[in-house]
């Protein structure tokens, strides 16, 4: 018979942050409507937003946006848009 009763000690507390955070907002227009995408720096999309959102905004705000998401890296990432709508969007890279 166990020393324990049935009860097994706690494990040891590991911290550990979840997700990982969002590296880069790209505003895209897309049939007509603008939308927000959230990416991790592999260029994994995690989310997406109406264009106009305030928590976008709020996270975007004072940032500079690079124009245009047509290099290589945003093949895969925007593949559903033209490039036309990759050419416009803005691509704004967030502090970690």
């Amino acid at each position: 018979m166990s020393q324990t009763y049935g009860i097994e000690k706690p494990k040891d507390h590991v911290e550990w942050s979840g997700r990982a955070p969002v590296r880069y907002v790209v505003v895209i227009d897309s049939g007509g409507a603008a939308v927000s995408r959230l990416f991790l720096a592999t260029r994994h999309q995690v989310d997406e937003y109406d264009g106009g959102v305030p928590e976008v905004a709020q996270m975007i705000q004072g940032i500079q946006p690079v124009k245009g998401a047509t290099g290589p890296e945003w093949d895969a990432a925007l593949q559903g848009h033209s490039t036309q709508e990759r050419m416009a969007a803005e691509v704004y890279t967030l502090e970690v």
